[in-house]
């Protein structure tokens, strides 16, 4: 099982202006953009960090999920919300591939645990020594508002953790602050049976 990001979250997406009042960085002068590109990073680790724990993407945008065989007659997908399923492709062990109509198979939306399912049947079964590839749009929003604020506000703090901290040699304990920990919570996925059905 693999799960590829096929578009990135886009720069101008990122709250880089928000980050800076956050750290109540200065402004007015020629140099204000001089950090935008550290910050850029930084809010992207965050973002990672924070989708990495909750499984679900902040920012909306297009995923490739390969996988070998169905867990069940239904299939929960890796990440959530899933807001719609751009194709379905079974690849044989020779590679040829066979896009699947989209009448024959449905998304069941769940915050959590979103899944693919048969329409009026199972899935289609993946051919021996092949693969299926789903290719799916995953996030709360195109934009910095569609993410829920306490979202907002952990990736806020922990990418302002990683600034501070930039210079430590290591010493910083491991883990995300309480502060974090307590905002992204209620929006951990509790993973029972593997990621089949719960």
């Amino acid at each position: 099982m693999m799960l590829t990001e096929e578009i990135p979250v886009p720069t101008a997406a990122l709250p880089v202006d928000e980050m800076k009042d956050h750290l109540r960085l200065g402004s007015g002068f020629a140099d204000d953009s001089l950090q935008d590109g550290l910050l850029e990073t930084y809010l992207r680790a965050a973002l990672a960090a924070i989708e990495g724990r909750i499984g679900k993407m902040l920012f909306r945008r297009r995923f490739l999920w390969e996988l070998g065989c169905w867990r069940n007659d239904e299939q929960a997908l890796p990440v959530a919300p899933v807001s719609g399923i751009v194709s379905v492709t079974l690849v044989d062990g020779s590679g040829v591939e066979t896009l699947l109509q989209p009448s024959t198979y449905r998304l069941i939306p769940d915050l959590h645990r979103p899944r693919l399912a048969g329409k009026g049947t199972s899935l289609p079964a993946i051919p021996s020594e092949g693969k299926v590839e789903v290719v799916f749009d995953a996030g709360f929003g195109a934009t910095w508002t569609d993410v829920p604020v306490d979202l907002r506000q952990a990736v806020l703090l922990l990418a302002g953790e990683f600034y501070e901290h930039r210079h430590d040699d290591g010493v910083q304990s491991a883990g995300l602050p309480f502060g974090v920990v307590t905002l992204i919570e209620r929006w951990r996925t509790v993973r029972i049976l593997g990621g089949g059905r719960t």
